[in-house]
C-alpha cells in the first residue's frame, strides 16, 4: 500500500484540513496522488455533520461550522488526536468493512494502554464503561465519494469535557463523553504512531 503519512505538530486549522483532504480526494480519483492518513489536532471548534438537528445546540452562544461528512455535532479541541485520511476503497467496495477497521484500529490500540474499549452498532464511535457508566471515547465520521473515503476519527486523549456540556454530542443524549486521562493517567505519547501502525496493518488484512 503506497499510502502517505503526515503528522502535523501544530494545530491546523479546521477548514484549511478539510480542504486539503477534498484536493487529495479529487486527485486520488484522477489517480494522480497517494492515499494519505493525516494525525493532527485542531484549535476549539464544534462541527455538525449532515444528519444533526438545531435542538442539539445547548448553548446558543457557540458558533457551529456545517460540514459535508456523515453525523451529527461533536467538538475539536487540544488534547484530542484527531486521525484523518484519504483511503480507496474501489477494491473492496465495503463501507462496513472499512467501519470496522477504524473501530478494531481504535480498540486495539487503546487495550496496548490497557484500556478496554466497544464498538455499538446502534451509536457510532467507540466506547468504555466505568461501573455501569457507557461513554464516549472517540467519535467516527467519514463520506465516501466514488468509493474513495475521507474524513476520519477522533480519540479523546485529555481534552476540555466541559465543551461537551455546550451540544448532545452525536445527537446522544443518554451517554457521557471521556478521555484517557480520566480513565488512566498515563503517558500517551506514543499513542499516535501505535494508531497509524495498526491502522495501516487493519487497512492490508
Amino acid at each position: 500500500m503506497d499510502i502517505e503519512i503526515k503528522k502535523s505538530i501544530k494545530p491546523v486549522n479546521y477548514f484549511d484540513a478539510i480542504n486539503a483532504l477534498e484536493a487529495r480526494l479529487k486527485e486520488l480519483i484522477e489517480n494522480n496522488a497517494k492515499e494519505l492518513i493525516w494525525t493532527l489536532e485542531h484549535n476549539d471548534v464544534f462541527t455538525a455533520g449532515t444528519s444533526y438537528k438545531e435542538n442539539e445546540i445547548i448553548d446558543k452562544s457557540i458558533k457551529i461550522l456545517d460540514t459535508n461528512r456523515g453525523g451529527k455535532i461533536t467538538y475539536h479541541g487540544p488534547g484530542q488526536l484527531i486521525c484523518y485520511f484519504v483511503l480507496d476503497l474501489r477494491k473492496k467496495k465495503d463501507i462496513r468493512k472499512f467501519i470496522t477497521i477504524i473501530e478494531n484500529t481504535i480498540i486495539q490500540t487503546l487495550k496496548l494502554y490497557k484500556i478496554e474499549t466497544f464498538p455499538d452498532k446502534d451509536n457510532i464511535g467507540i466506547w468504555h464503561k466505568t461501573n455501569s457508566e457507557v461513554q464516549k471515547i472517540a467519535a467516527i465520521g467519514i463520506r465516501v465519494s466514488k468509493w474513495i473515503a475521507y474524513h476520519g476519527f477522533a480519540i479523546n486523549i485529555n481534552n476540555d469535557l466541559e465543551n461537551y456540556k455546550k451540544i448532545i454530542p452525536c445527537g446522544i443524549s443518554d451517554k457521557g463523553v471521556t478521555n484517557l486521562k480520566n480513565i488512566i493517567d498515563q503517558d500517551y505519547s506514543n499513542l499516535e504512531n501505535k494508531l497509524i501502525e495498526n491502522f495501516i496493518l487493519n487497512l492490508k488484512k
